[in-house]
């Protein structure tokens, strides 16, 4: 049976990393004296487009301020203690939203292709790690699921099965 040794440190990096690529994207879409950083800056792929396109928002919310709230509660969901926690809710929550995540950049990657007809690489950044986010919480629940599987240990290899 795998390990869950690099989960907790990697989701929680990834997490960050995606908090701060939010918090620019939302800084660049309220404060207009703010040019958002495109290296290309037209034709396929041009951040300016996407992100002031009417597909930007969602039920009124601008998309990078939505970003936040994915990877805000990503954050304190990744962090080691809550890997290590036996309550089984903060795992599942951790799963369902990883899974709302995915659906979001599904979404949001259809649009850009097919009705925008841009790309954003700051989208794309959020997206890649949205989704690997998702592959390694996807692959890691159902071990930190297992009953008895002793989650709650001061040992230094934690979330390492007993060996039994």
């Amino acid at each position: 049976m795998p390990t869950l040794r690099w989960q907790p440190i990697v989701t929680l990096l990834l997490s960050l990393v995606g908090l701060g690529v939010a918090i620019y994207l939302t800084i660049t879409h309220f404060d207009t004296h703010i040019t958002l950083s495109c290296p290309a800056g037209g034709g396929l792929i041009n951040c300016t487009k996407v992100t002031s396109s009417k597909q930007s928002y969602l039920f009124g919310i601008p998309v990078a301020v939505l970003g936040l709230a994915f990877f805000l509660p990503m954050i304190a969901l990744s962090l080691p203690r809550a890997w290590r926690s036996a309550d089984r809710r903060i795992h599942l929550a951790r799963l369902a939203l990883s899974v709302t995540g995915v659906a979001m950049i599904l979404y949001l990657i259809i649009a850009e292709l097919f009705i925008i007809k841009s790309i954003c690489l700051w989208c794309t950044l959020v997206h890649v790690i949205t989704f690997i986010l998702f592959v390694i919480i996807v692959t890691a629940t159902p071990i930190v699921l297992t009953p008895g599987y002793g989650l709650e240990t001061d040992r230094a290899d934690y979330l390492v099965p007993d060996g039994s």
